[in-house]
C-alpha cells in the first residue's frame, strides 16, 4: 500500500502487510520451483513470490534455491566480481544511532574531517594497492554539505599517482535535497547509496531519536526518490541486517526495488545487506542477529527476487564467509579495506575508537585479488558502465535481459590485465595470466578479436584504460 503524506513523501512500505506475508506465508514446492523458473529467466520477483522462498525449510528445496543463485549469478554476471575500497571523509555526526560508535553521544570515539591534503594521501595509497573504484563515506553533519561531497569527489579524481588513477567514485551519505544532490552529481559520481538501516517503523524509531537527523524515517526513506528526481539515475539500496527480522528486511527491500522501478522504470543499481558488527561502546541486541545460515539464504534469495541489481558483500564479513556466500550472486567486493580516517596511509592494527565498526577481513588487496583468480573469479576494476553512459533505464535494457555480460567480462579482463602490469605479486601475475589465457579460450563474442588486441596493447605495450 501507497499512501501520499502532506511532506510529499510516500511511505510505500506497509509493515502490517510485510509481517503477515512473512507469517502466513506457506511452504509450496510446486509454486517454489515456478518462482525459481522465473527468476533465471531474469524476470524480478514479486514481494509476495520472495515471500515464498523465504517461507521454505525443507533442505533439499533450499538447495535448489542455492543452485538457482548459483545459475542467476553465473548467466547475468559471469564469473567476476568487482573490487572496490571505502574511504571515510569524515566521522562527525549529529546522529544518535544506537547500533554506532560514531553516534554523537559517544564521548570516547575519536573525531576527525580529513582535510583536502590528507584525502589525497589517502587515494594516492589506494592507487598504490590498484584500486580504481572508491566508495566516499562521511557522517551525517551540517560541516557535511553538499559542495564538501562535491569537493571531495573532485579531489579524489584529480589525484594519479603512476598508472594509478580512480575511475569512478561512489557515495554513502545523508540523504539531500533535490538541489543538493544536483551538486554532488555534477562532480561525477556513479552511484549514490543510502541504507534504511531498518524498514520497520518502530524499529527504526527505536534506534533513531527523532530529535536527530536521521530521526525522519520518511525523509529517509523518501531519500532515492529525490536523486532520481534530481538527476541520479544510479542508486544502492541497503539495510542492516540484525536490527529487525531479516525476512521483514529482505521483503521490504524488495517492495523498495519495485517502487523505484515502477516510479522510474529503473531499479537499483545495487543492493547491500551488512550485518550488524561489534562498535566502540555500543552493546548488541542478540535478539535480531543473523546466523550464517540465515544470511546465506537471505543473498540467495535476494539474487532471486532482483536478478538485474548488483550485491555487495563487504569486509564486514570473514574470508570464510565471503568465500562462501560469494556463489549465490555476490558480484561486488571491498578489498584491502580500513575504516579508521586515515587508516590506508597507517600501519596500525584496527583500533576501535577510531573506527565504525569491527571488521571481519583484513587482508590486504593483492591477497584477496590472488584468492579470486585461484578460485576461478574474474576481478574486475571496470567503470566502464558509467564512462560509456550506460546508466539508468539504459543499463537496465542490457542488464535485465543480461545482454550486459558481453561488456563487463571483456572490460573486467581487461583491467584485470592492468593490475597484473602495474600492482600484481609474482605469485598473483601466475594466477592472473592462467585465468586470462583460460577466459579466452571460452570467450565466443563477436567482439573476441578485439579484445585480444586490446589485451596485447596493455600488456606488451603498456597502454592503459582501454575499454568496450
Amino acid at each position: 500500500m501507497k499512501r501520499e503524506l502532506s511532506n510529499g513523501c510516500y511511505d510505500f512500505i506497509d509493515d502490517l502487510y510485510i509481517e503477515n506475508l512473512v507469517d502466513e506465508t506457506k511452504e509450496n514446492d510446486i509454486m517454489v520451483r515456478e518462482i525459481i523458473a522465473k527468476s533465471l529467466n531474469k524476470e524480478a520477483l514479486t514481494v509476495e513470490e520472495t515471500a515464498a522462498l523465504l517461507a521454505v525449510t525443507n533442505d533439499d528445496l533450499l538447495e535448489e534455491i542455492y543452485d538457482a543463485a548459483r545459475t542467476l549469478k553465473k548467466n547475468v554476471y559471469g564469473n567476476r566480481i568487482v573490487i572496490f575500497a571505502p574511504l571515510y571523509t569524515g566521522n562527525l555526526c549529529e546522529n544518535d544511532c544506537k547500533y554506532c560508535s560514531f553516534r554523537r553521544s559517544s564521548s570516547e570515539t575519536v573525531r576527525k574531517t580529513l582535510s583536502e591534503n590528507e584525502l589525497v594521501k589517502q587515494v594516492e595509497a589506494l592507487e598504490d594497492a590498484g584500486h580504481k573504484r572508491l566508495i566516499l563515506v562521511c557522517g551525517e553533519h551540517s560541516k557535511y554539505t553538499p559542495e564538501f561531497i562535491a569537493k571531495s569527489v573532485e579531489t579524489v579524481y584529480s589525484v594519479k599517482k603512476g598508472n594509478g588513477d580512480i575511475r569512478r567514485v561512489n557515495i554513502n551519505a545523508a540523504p539531500m535535497d533535490t538541489e543538493g544532490y544536483k551538486i554532488v552529481k555534477a562532480s561525477g559520481i556513479g552511484t549514490y547509496q543510502i541504507f534504511q538501516e531498518t524498514y520497520h517503523h518502530k524499529t527504526y524509531s527505536k534506534y533513531h531519536p527523532s530529535n536527530t537527523l536521521k530521526g525522519d524515517y520518511l525523509y529517509r526513506l523518501d531519500g532515492l526518490t529525490r536523486a532520481y528526481e534530481a538527476g541520479c539515475d544510479d542508486v544502492g539500496i541497503g539495510a542492516l541486517f540484525g536490527l529487525y527480522d531479516w525476512r521483514f528486511e529482505v521483503l521490504a527491500m524488495v517492495t523498495h526495488a519495485r517502487f523505484l522501478m515502477d516510479k522510474f522504470g529503473c531499479g537499483p543499481h545495487t543492493v547491500s545487506f551488512p550485518r550488524i558488527r561489534p562498535s566502540y561502546g555500543v552493546t548488541l541486541e542478540e535478539k535480531y542477529l543473523v546466523s550464517d545460515a540465515d544470511f546465506k539464504r537471505l543473498v540467495a534469495i535476494l539474487r532471486l527476487a532482483i536478478p538485474y541489481t548488483g550485491m555487495i558483500l563487504t569486509a564486514r564479513e570473514t574470508p570464510e564467509i565471503r568465500r562462501e556466500i560469494m556463489e549465490f550472486g555476490v558480484s561486488q567486493i571491498d578489498a584491502g579495506t580500513k575504516l579508521e580516517l586515515g587508516g590506508y596511509t597507517s600501519s596500525r592494527e584496527q583500533e576501535m575508537r577510531k573506527e565504525q565498526f569491527h571488521i571481519g577481513d583484513t587482508r590486504e588487496m593483492d591477497e584477496i585479488v590472488q584468492e579470486l583468480l585461484k578460485n576461478g573469479y574474474i576481478p574486475s576494476f571496470c567503470t566502464s558502465c558509467y564512462r560509456a553512459g550506460r546508466t539508468g533505464e539504459q543499463f537496465m535494457e542490457f542488464a535485465i535481459p543480461g545482454f550486459i555480460e558481453q561488456f563487463c567480462t571483456p572490460n573486467a579482463l581487461l583491467t584485470l590485465q592492468e593490475y597484473l602490469l602495474d600492482y600484481g605479486s609474482p605469485a598473483t601475475v601466475k594466477a592472473g595470466d592462467a585465468l586470462i589465457k583460460k577466459e579466452l579460450a571460452r570467450y565466443s563474442h563477436t567482439n573476441r578479436e578485439e579484445l585480444v588486441k586490446k589485451l596485447n596493447k596493455t600488456k606488451s605495450e603498456g597502454i592503459h584504460d582501454l575499454f568496450f
